[in-house]
């Protein structure tokens, strides 16, 4: 009988580039932005990456119909 061995090494990380966003909710990196409302976070460094919670509440949100459109966001605002 053979056997095989994978070691594999998962780092936990919280915070994504566009591309791994895009690849965790499905998206090309091309469409993430048009589609996907959650805002990217500035880091001290400059750079700016998504909050893998936010983009799980925007999942979510898709999933029950409550995703706000842009008309929804700007009336929260007023």
């Amino acid at each position: 009988m053979a056997t095989a061995t994978l070691n594999l090494k998962v780092s936990p990380r919280r915070m994504l580039s566009l591309k791994e966003a895009a690849e965790y909710c499905g998206l090309t990196a091309k469409r993430f932005p048009a589609e996907c409302r959650v805002a990217p976070i500035a880091m001290p460094s400059g750079v700016r990456l998504y909050d893998m919670r936010d983009l799980d509440g925007w999942l979510d949100a898709l999933k029950t119909g409550g995703a706000d459109t842009d008309d929804d966001i700007i009336g929260k605002l007023g």
